[in-house]
């Protein structure tokens, strides 16, 4: 059997309740569902960070964020000048699949600097310039190039991926060269506002009684949230509307592994 394909999708900033497959009957993921029903549910887990950029050095080193250096979010040194390669000492599991052959590539969230920079084992690379920000006319890098694309941001990184599919599709009718590819969201992530109207529409009537109940953390006020579940009620209508739009493109994913004949030989 030939090595299998892996497709790797990570969401940021959603609560593991925020997903119909952990029982919350309010949001729309038909996309992650289908997953969790076809495959393995891991429900007792540690997050090494609560934050971003420790948490995804975590995810590629396997190192806790006292070893791999990454403490914080990463604020400068994502472009430019200026820019840090924080992770150039480290051996990730991209850099170990690269080296047995496999093809690795990167559509969307980077955010643990140098972002211009293609590295540990990518030889495709689509990022975000920064860690985030709006949802619409994103600041990307293509190929070490600073670009502003034009549209909604989790569209065109899920377009990047499926143009990234379509490639392996026909390189693998040629030759046995297995891929890897990581699809890093910046969905849901705020800001909640910029989403497709339609799907902010279709939570109006929404109670969002699948909230967590209890009291924010005082180091989170200020950032939009109230005293009671995750904020004000357009708050929550964007929070909903950036899951099921990241979710519907999960689909297009999921379906174009099928189409493409990848999905039986491909991990998700």
């Amino acid at each position: 059997m030939s090595s299998p394909n892996v497709l790797f999708i990570l969401t940021d900033d959603q609560g593991p309740w925020a997903t119909g497959c952990s029982g919350n009957d309010e949001i729309r993921t038909p996309g992650i569902d289908r997953i969790a029903a076809t495959g393995i549910r891991f429900e007792h887990f540690l997050c090494a960070s609560p934050v971003c950029s420790p948490s995804r050095a975590s995810f590629l080193t396997g190192r806790m964020p006292s070893q791999h250096g990454v403490h914080d979010w990463i604020r400068e040194g994502n472009t430019g000048p200026d820019a840090a390669t924080y992770l150039e000492d480290e051996v990730t599991y991209t850099d170990v699949l690269a080296t047995h052959g496999y093809n690795v590539g990167l559509s969307g969230k980077w955010h643990l600097g140098n972002s211009q920079l293609v590295q540990n084992g990518y030889s495709h690379w689509y990022v975000h310039q920064r860690g985030g920000g709006d949802y619409n006319d994103a600041p990307m890098i293509r190929e070490g190039k600073l670009i502003d694309e034009p549209g909604y941001v989790t569209n065109r990184i899920t377009d990047d991926a499926l143009d990234f599919l379509d490639r392996q599709a026909t390189d693998q009718t040629q030759e046995a060269t297995p891929f890897y590819l990581g699809v890093h969201y910046t969905a849901p992530h705020s800001p909640w506002t910029g989403h497709p109207q339609d799907i902010v529409d279709s939570y109006a009537d929404c109670a969002f009684e699948s909230c967590p109940q209890e009291p924010i953390h005082p180091w989170a006020k200020g950032h939009g949230l109230s005293e009671n579940c995750l904020g004000k009620r357009d708050t929550l209508q964007g929070y909903f509307a950036a899951v099921t739009a990241m979710d519907l493109d999960v689909l297009r994913l999921l379906d174009r592994l099928a189409t493409l004949g990848l999905r039986d030989n491909t991990l998700v």
